[in-house]
């Protein structure tokens, strides 16, 4: 199995920038594939972004594209969330997944089998 740990969410102002970040354990990390998903009051989880083994193939909900930028560092098993711009819309519980798969079959939460807890992104007008 693999444990997921999301960190780094907070309050922050609209037009700040904040980074969450996720360390994974339990199997090994480097050729999973990662996500980021969030789910806002009211609404369904959504996809946000994913990042194949190497880092080189990242994409984004149109959403978030050109504000969000998805990472990974394999060495220390963690996969990173850097969001600029950030708007009001941007308020949700953040999340971390992974489908235990060199890539994802879609980006339906169902596809995704492994989650984090999710931490909270408050972003105020």
């Amino acid at each position: 199995q693999v444990q997921l740990v999301e960190s780094g969410g907070g309050l922050v102002q609209a037009g700040g920038s904040l980074r969450l970040s996720c360390a994974a354990s339990g199997r090994t990390f480097s050729n999973y594939v990662m996500g980021w998903f969030r789910q806002a009051p009211g609404k369904e989880r959504e996809f946000v972004a994913a990042v194949n083994w190497s880092g080189g193939i990242t994409p984004y909900a149109d959403s978030v594209k050109g504000r969000f930028t998805i990472s990974r560092d394999n060495a220390k098993n963690t996969v990173y969330l850097r969001m600029n711009s950030l708007r009001p819309e941007d308020t949700a519980v953040y999340y971390c997944a992974t489908d235990l798969k060199t890539w994802y079959s879609g980006t339906s939460p169902r596809e995704w089998r492994y989650w984090g807890q999710g931490t909270q992104v408050t972003v105020s007008s």
